[in-house]
Protein backbone atom coordinates (compact mmCIF):
# COMPACT_ATOMS: atom_id res chain seq x y z
CA UNK A 1 0.00 0.00 0.00
CA UNK A 2 1.45 3.39 -1.12
CA UNK A 3 0.54 6.84 1.11
CA UNK A 4 1.16 10.33 -0.03
CA UNK A 5 3.20 11.77 3.23
CA UNK A 6 4.21 14.68 4.30
CA UNK A 7 8.25 13.61 5.44
CA UNK A 8 9.57 15.69 8.23
CA UNK A 9 8.68 18.57 10.67
CA UNK A 10 11.63 18.80 12.90
CA UNK A 11 10.65 20.28 16.15
CA UNK A 12 11.96 23.17 17.46
CA UNK A 13 13.67 21.91 20.60
CA UNK A 14 15.82 19.82 18.27
CA UNK A 15 17.13 22.80 16.32
CA UNK A 16 17.60 24.13 19.72
CA UNK A 17 19.71 21.24 20.44
CA UNK A 18 21.62 20.93 17.53
CA UNK A 19 22.55 24.67 17.78
CA UNK A 20 23.79 24.08 21.36
CA UNK A 21 25.95 21.28 20.25
CA UNK A 22 28.08 23.17 17.46
CA UNK A 23 28.20 26.28 19.80
CA UNK A 24 29.75 23.75 22.47
CA UNK A 25 31.69 21.65 19.91
CA UNK A 26 35.33 20.29 22.24
CA UNK A 27 37.68 21.14 19.07
CA UNK A 28 40.84 19.02 19.12
CA UNK A 29 44.31 20.39 19.73
CA UNK A 30 45.45 21.41 16.23
CA UNK A 31 48.29 20.05 14.57
CA UNK A 32 51.27 21.46 12.69
CA UNK A 33 49.74 19.91 9.45
CA UNK A 34 48.13 22.57 7.16
CA UNK A 35 45.17 22.27 5.13
CA UNK A 36 43.70 19.13 4.03
CA UNK A 37 47.12 16.74 4.32
CA UNK A 38 45.89 14.88 7.46
CA UNK A 39 42.05 14.66 7.16
CA UNK A 40 39.68 17.87 7.24
CA UNK A 41 40.46 21.00 6.85
CA UNK A 42 40.12 22.45 10.08
CA UNK A 43 39.72 26.23 8.90
CA UNK A 44 36.91 24.96 6.68
CA UNK A 45 34.84 22.81 9.15
CA UNK A 46 34.74 25.53 11.63
CA UNK A 47 33.71 28.04 9.41
CA UNK A 48 30.92 25.84 8.22
CA UNK A 49 29.94 24.88 11.60
CA UNK A 50 29.70 28.22 12.70
CA UNK A 51 27.24 28.74 9.96
CA UNK A 52 25.49 25.99 10.94
CA UNK A 53 24.60 27.51 14.14
CA UNK A 54 24.29 30.78 13.12
CA UNK A 55 22.63 31.41 9.67
CA UNK A 56 21.50 28.10 8.37
CA UNK A 57 17.84 28.40 7.79
CA UNK A 58 16.95 24.64 8.07
CA UNK A 59 13.30 25.18 8.10
CA UNK A 60 13.68 26.77 4.07
CA UNK A 61 15.24 23.35 2.95
CA UNK A 62 12.52 21.35 5.46
CA UNK A 63 9.50 23.07 3.30
CA UNK A 64 11.65 21.98 -0.43
CA UNK A 65 12.17 18.24 0.66
CA UNK A 66 8.18 18.59 2.04
CA UNK A 67 7.09 20.13 -1.45
CA UNK A 68 8.81 17.17 -3.24
CA UNK A 69 6.49 13.97 -4.29
CA UNK A 70 7.48 11.89 -1.88
CA UNK A 71 5.08 8.68 -0.88
CA UNK A 72 5.79 5.68 1.29
CA UNK A 73 5.24 2.22 0.15
CA UNK A 74 4.83 -1.16 2.63
CA UNK A 75 7.11 -3.69 0.87
CA UNK A 76 7.17 -7.15 2.77
CA UNK A 77 6.50 -5.23 6.19
CA UNK A 78 9.58 -2.77 4.90
CA UNK A 79 8.47 1.16 5.00
CA UNK A 80 10.11 2.89 1.88
CA UNK A 81 10.10 6.51 0.97
CA UNK A 82 10.44 7.33 -2.28
CA UNK A 83 10.09 10.10 -4.51
CA UNK A 84 8.13 9.93 -8.29
CA UNK A 85 8.41 12.02 -11.28
CA UNK A 86 6.02 11.33 -13.62
CA UNK A 87 7.16 11.49 -17.22
CA UNK A 88 5.64 14.19 -19.97
CA UNK A 89 4.81 11.79 -21.86
CA UNK A 90 2.09 9.10 -21.54
CA UNK A 91 5.03 6.98 -23.14
CA UNK A 92 7.54 7.74 -20.39
CA UNK A 93 9.67 4.62 -19.87
CA UNK A 94 9.59 4.00 -16.02
CA UNK A 95 13.41 4.26 -14.45
CA UNK A 96 14.59 3.73 -10.61
CA UNK A 97 17.38 5.58 -9.41
CA UNK A 98 19.72 4.57 -6.51
CA UNK A 99 22.31 6.31 -4.60
CA UNK A 100 25.41 5.79 -3.21
CA UNK A 101 27.19 6.63 0.18
CA UNK A 102 27.21 9.37 1.83
CA UNK A 103 24.70 10.50 -0.70
CA UNK A 104 20.84 10.99 -0.53
CA UNK A 105 17.90 11.00 -2.10
CA UNK A 106 18.44 14.97 -2.37
CA UNK A 107 21.13 14.28 -4.48
CA UNK A 108 18.96 13.14 -7.42
CA UNK A 109 16.09 15.28 -7.72
CA UNK A 110 17.71 17.71 -10.30
CA UNK A 111 18.64 14.68 -12.23
CA UNK A 112 15.03 13.23 -11.52
CA UNK A 113 13.28 16.10 -13.49
CA UNK A 114 15.34 16.34 -16.40
CA UNK A 115 14.97 12.75 -16.74
CA UNK A 116 10.76 13.31 -16.27
CA UNK A 117 10.92 16.62 -18.16
CA UNK A 118 13.04 16.84 -20.87
CA UNK A 119 11.44 19.48 -22.67
CA UNK A 120 12.18 21.79 -20.21
CA UNK A 121 15.36 21.03 -20.37
CA UNK A 122 16.14 21.68 -24.32
CA UNK A 123 15.24 17.76 -24.77
CA UNK A 124 12.58 15.92 -26.74
CA UNK A 125 8.86 14.71 -24.48
CA UNK A 126 9.23 11.40 -26.01
CA UNK A 127 12.59 10.85 -24.24
CA UNK A 128 10.55 10.97 -20.77
CA UNK A 129 11.29 8.74 -17.93
CA UNK A 130 8.64 8.51 -15.09
CA UNK A 131 11.65 8.41 -12.35
CA UNK A 132 11.47 6.39 -8.91
CA UNK A 133 14.12 7.94 -6.08
CA UNK A 134 14.02 5.23 -3.20
CA UNK A 135 15.89 6.02 -0.12
CA UNK A 136 17.82 3.26 0.75
CA UNK A 137 17.11 1.45 3.56
CA UNK A 138 18.63 2.90 6.55
CA UNK A 139 18.64 6.44 5.09
CA UNK A 140 16.63 9.62 5.45
CA UNK A 141 13.40 8.48 5.50
CA UNK A 142 13.38 4.79 4.85
CA UNK A 143 13.67 2.84 8.34
CA UNK A 144 16.74 0.07 8.36
CA UNK A 145 16.21 -3.62 7.92
CA UNK A 146 15.42 -5.34 11.23
CA UNK A 147 17.14 -7.92 11.08
CA UNK A 148 20.99 -8.91 10.15
CA UNK A 149 20.15 -12.29 9.48
CA UNK A 150 18.97 -13.10 6.10
CA UNK A 151 17.38 -9.08 5.26
CA UNK A 152 15.56 -8.68 2.05
CA UNK A 153 17.96 -7.53 -0.72
CA UNK A 154 17.55 -4.01 -1.35
CA UNK A 155 17.68 -5.07 -5.15
CA UNK A 156 14.64 -7.23 -4.54
CA UNK A 157 12.87 -4.42 -2.21
CA UNK A 158 13.34 -2.34 -5.43
CA UNK A 159 11.46 -5.02 -7.81
CA UNK A 160 8.74 -5.10 -5.60
CA UNK A 161 8.61 -1.91 -5.53
CA UNK A 162 8.58 -0.86 -9.17
CA UNK A 163 7.13 -4.32 -10.61
CA UNK A 164 4.27 -5.41 -7.95
CA UNK A 165 3.77 -1.91 -6.05
CA UNK A 166 3.61 0.68 -8.99
CA UNK A 167 2.42 -1.75 -11.99
CA UNK A 168 5.25 -1.39 -14.20
CA UNK A 169 6.28 -4.57 -16.27
CA UNK A 170 9.17 -3.07 -18.00
CA UNK A 171 11.79 -0.43 -16.16
CA UNK A 172 15.27 0.75 -16.54
CA UNK A 173 17.65 1.12 -13.84
CA UNK A 174 20.23 3.82 -12.70
CA UNK A 175 22.73 3.85 -9.62
CA UNK A 176 25.82 5.14 -8.41
CA UNK A 177 28.32 3.75 -6.06
CA UNK A 178 26.48 1.51 -3.43
CA UNK A 179 23.24 2.22 -6.12
CA UNK A 180 25.59 0.70 -8.85
CA UNK A 181 26.04 -2.56 -7.07
CA UNK A 182 21.81 -2.54 -6.15
CA UNK A 183 21.15 -1.55 -9.73
CA UNK A 184 23.67 -4.59 -10.69
CA UNK A 185 21.58 -6.66 -8.77
CA UNK A 186 18.58 -5.78 -9.86
CA UNK A 187 19.62 -6.46 -13.57
CA UNK A 188 21.20 -10.10 -12.58
CA UNK A 189 18.41 -11.21 -10.95
CA UNK A 190 14.89 -9.52 -13.08
CA UNK A 191 16.26 -9.64 -16.80
CA UNK A 192 12.60 -10.29 -17.78
CA UNK A 193 11.40 -6.65 -16.03
CA UNK A 194 14.77 -4.63 -16.41
CA UNK A 195 14.94 -3.03 -19.59
CA UNK A 196 18.56 -2.49 -19.13
CA UNK A 197 21.45 -0.53 -16.33
CA UNK A 198 23.01 2.67 -16.68
CA UNK A 199 26.15 2.74 -13.76
CA UNK A 200 28.80 5.04 -12.87
CA UNK A 201 30.46 1.89 -11.22
CA UNK A 202 31.05 -1.31 -12.15
CA UNK A 203 31.35 -5.10 -9.92
CA UNK A 204 34.52 -6.77 -10.62
CA UNK A 205 34.68 -10.41 -12.10
CA UNK A 206 33.99 -12.55 -9.31
CA UNK A 207 37.60 -14.35 -10.39
CA UNK A 208 40.09 -13.04 -12.65
CA UNK A 209 43.42 -14.88 -13.62
CA UNK A 210 46.41 -12.67 -13.17
CA UNK A 211 48.33 -13.80 -15.73
CA UNK A 212 45.47 -12.97 -18.13
CA UNK A 213 44.98 -9.19 -17.73
CA UNK A 214 45.70 -6.77 -20.36
CA UNK A 215 48.42 -3.95 -19.97
CA UNK A 216 45.38 -1.75 -18.91
CA UNK A 217 43.19 -3.93 -16.46
CA UNK A 218 47.02 -4.48 -15.01
CA UNK A 219 47.00 -0.53 -14.64
CA UNK A 220 43.78 -0.38 -13.41
CA UNK A 221 44.11 -2.82 -10.75
CA UNK A 222 47.36 -1.23 -8.90
CA UNK A 223 45.59 1.78 -9.35
CA UNK A 224 42.24 0.77 -7.08
CA UNK A 225 45.35 -0.87 -4.63
CA UNK A 226 47.13 2.36 -4.47
CA UNK A 227 43.79 4.46 -3.92
CA UNK A 228 42.90 1.62 -1.39
CA UNK A 229 45.65 2.48 0.55
CA UNK A 230 45.70 6.12 0.47
CA UNK A 231 41.60 6.59 0.74
CA UNK A 232 39.95 3.20 1.58
CA UNK A 233 40.27 3.94 5.42
CA UNK A 234 36.99 5.21 5.67
CA UNK A 235 35.65 1.87 3.84
CA UNK A 236 37.86 -0.76 6.10
CA UNK A 237 36.45 1.23 8.88
CA UNK A 238 32.55 1.06 7.96
CA UNK A 239 32.91 -2.38 6.36
CA UNK A 240 34.66 -4.18 10.03
CA UNK A 241 33.80 -1.79 13.18
CA UNK A 242 31.08 0.85 11.61
CA UNK A 243 29.25 0.83 15.17
CA UNK A 244 32.12 1.64 16.90
CA UNK A 245 32.50 4.81 14.71
CA UNK A 246 28.74 5.82 14.56
CA UNK A 247 28.58 6.47 18.28
CA UNK A 248 30.91 9.47 17.35
CA UNK A 249 29.10 10.73 14.69
CA UNK A 250 25.64 10.04 15.76
CA UNK A 251 26.75 12.20 19.07
CA UNK A 252 28.61 15.37 17.74
CA UNK A 253 27.36 17.32 14.91
CA UNK A 254 31.04 18.52 14.31
CA UNK A 255 32.54 15.19 14.04
CA UNK A 256 29.59 14.01 11.73
CA UNK A 257 30.21 17.39 9.52
CA UNK A 258 33.74 16.51 9.23
CA UNK A 259 33.17 12.79 8.34
CA UNK A 260 30.94 13.56 5.05
CA UNK A 261 33.38 16.94 4.21
CA UNK A 262 36.19 14.74 3.38
CA UNK A 263 34.28 12.62 0.97
CA UNK A 264 32.38 15.69 -1.19
CA UNK A 265 36.14 16.90 -1.51
CA UNK A 266 37.75 14.24 -1.90
CA UNK A 267 35.48 12.65 -4.48
CA UNK A 268 33.99 15.33 -6.71
CA UNK A 269 35.89 17.64 -9.07
CA UNK A 270 36.02 20.29 -7.23
CA UNK A 271 40.08 20.29 -7.94
CA UNK A 272 40.71 21.17 -3.86
CA UNK A 273 37.97 24.02 -3.81
CA UNK A 274 34.33 22.76 -2.29
CA UNK A 275 32.48 25.41 -3.06
CA UNK A 276 32.91 25.37 -6.74
CA UNK A 277 30.53 22.26 -6.84
CA UNK A 278 28.43 22.31 -3.74
CA UNK A 279 27.24 25.47 -1.61
CA UNK A 280 26.84 25.50 1.81
CA UNK A 281 22.97 24.96 1.74
CA UNK A 282 23.86 21.96 0.30
CA UNK A 283 26.58 20.31 2.79
CA UNK A 284 24.41 21.30 5.33
CA UNK A 285 21.52 20.39 4.28
CA UNK A 286 23.06 16.67 3.69
CA UNK A 287 24.43 16.95 7.10
CA UNK A 288 20.91 17.79 8.80
CA UNK A 289 19.44 15.20 6.74
CA UNK A 290 21.69 12.27 8.50
CA UNK A 291 21.13 14.46 11.78
CA UNK A 292 17.54 14.88 12.34
CA UNK A 293 16.70 11.50 10.80
CA UNK A 294 19.36 9.80 12.74
CA UNK A 295 20.48 7.64 10.00
CA UNK A 296 24.47 7.93 10.27
CA UNK A 297 24.69 4.89 11.75
CA UNK A 298 22.39 3.04 9.25
CA UNK A 299 23.89 4.32 6.15
CA UNK A 300 27.07 2.24 7.02
CA UNK A 301 25.29 -1.38 6.94
CA UNK A 302 25.68 -1.73 3.52
CA UNK A 303 29.24 -1.96 3.72
CA UNK A 304 29.48 -4.31 7.03
CA UNK A 305 26.95 -6.66 5.19
CA UNK A 306 28.65 -6.98 2.15
CA UNK A 307 32.17 -7.84 3.94
CA UNK A 308 29.92 -10.56 6.03
CA UNK A 309 28.90 -11.75 3.09
CA UNK A 310 25.00 -11.05 3.97
CA UNK A 311 25.04 -9.27 0.07
CA UNK A 312 24.45 -10.90 -2.97
CA UNK A 313 27.78 -11.26 -4.80
CA UNK A 314 27.22 -9.91 -8.76
CA UNK A 315 28.18 -12.76 -11.10
CA UNK A 316 27.26 -12.62 -14.68
CA UNK A 317 24.72 -9.31 -15.90
CA UNK A 318 23.35 -9.86 -19.44
CA UNK A 319 20.72 -7.30 -19.60
CA UNK A 320 22.00 -4.18 -21.95
CA UNK A 321 24.37 -2.00 -19.71
CA UNK A 322 25.75 1.49 -19.90
CA UNK A 323 28.82 2.16 -18.45
CA UNK A 324 29.51 6.20 -17.49
CA UNK A 325 32.82 7.35 -16.09
CA UNK A 326 33.32 10.67 -14.52
CA UNK A 327 36.84 11.68 -14.16
CA UNK A 328 36.97 12.31 -10.35
CA UNK A 329 35.18 9.27 -9.65
CA UNK A 330 36.63 6.80 -7.48
CA UNK A 331 37.41 4.19 -10.07
CA UNK A 332 38.13 3.86 -13.76
CA UNK A 333 37.50 0.28 -15.08
CA UNK A 334 38.44 -0.13 -18.65
CA UNK A 335 35.67 -0.94 -20.88
CA UNK A 336 37.13 -4.82 -21.22
CA UNK A 337 37.21 -5.32 -17.57
CA UNK A 338 33.46 -4.29 -17.02
CA UNK A 339 33.39 -6.89 -19.81
CA UNK A 340 34.18 -9.69 -18.14
CA UNK A 341 30.89 -9.07 -15.76
CA UNK A 342 28.43 -6.76 -17.85
CA UNK A 343 26.92 -6.84 -21.42
CA UNK A 344 28.29 -3.48 -21.86
CA UNK A 345 26.62 -1.74 -25.18
CA UNK A 346 27.51 1.72 -23.92
CA UNK A 347 30.89 3.02 -22.65
CA UNK A 348 31.27 6.82 -22.11
CA UNK A 349 34.51 8.72 -20.26
CA UNK A 350 32.69 11.98 -19.05
CA UNK A 351 34.93 15.21 -19.54
CA UNK A 352 34.02 16.33 -16.04
CA UNK A 353 32.50 15.34 -13.22
CA UNK A 354 33.17 13.19 -9.71
CA UNK A 355 31.41 10.79 -7.32
CA UNK A 356 28.33 13.11 -7.25
CA UNK A 357 27.68 13.24 -10.43
CA UNK A 358 23.60 13.47 -10.19
CA UNK A 359 24.51 17.04 -8.04
CA UNK A 360 27.46 17.99 -10.09
CA UNK A 361 26.65 17.01 -13.60
CA UNK A 362 23.01 16.84 -13.91
CA UNK A 363 23.25 17.42 -17.67
CA UNK A 364 25.86 15.21 -18.86
CA UNK A 365 23.98 12.13 -16.92
CA UNK A 366 20.70 13.17 -18.14
CA UNK A 367 21.68 13.22 -21.66
CA UNK A 368 23.72 9.58 -21.43
CA UNK A 369 20.84 8.01 -19.73
CA UNK A 370 18.67 9.15 -22.41
CA UNK A 371 21.05 8.59 -25.59
CA UNK A 372 21.45 4.98 -23.93
CA UNK A 373 17.68 4.05 -23.23
CA UNK A 374 16.29 5.40 -26.59
CA UNK A 375 17.41 2.00 -28.38
CA UNK A 376 15.72 0.38 -25.72
CA UNK A 377 11.93 1.75 -24.93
Amino acid sequence: MTRHTPVIAVPEAELDELRSRLLRTRWPAPWPATGWEAGTDPGELQRLVTHWAHAYDWRVHEATINALPSHVADIEGTPVHYLRFDGESPDALPIVLTNGWPSSFLELTALARRLATPSRHGGDAADAFTVIVPSLPGFAFSPQRPSLARPPQTHEIWHHLMHDELGFERYAAHGSDLGAGITSRLGEAHPEAVAGIHLTAVAGPPAHDPAHVTPEEREYLDSVALWSAHEGGYQHQQSTRPLTLSYGLADSPAGLLAWLLEKYRAWSDCGGDLSSRFSDDFLLTQASLYWFTGTISTSLRPYYEYAQGLTRRVERVDVPTALALFPADLTQPPRSWAERTYNITRYTRMPRGGHFAAHEEPELLADDLTEFFRTLR
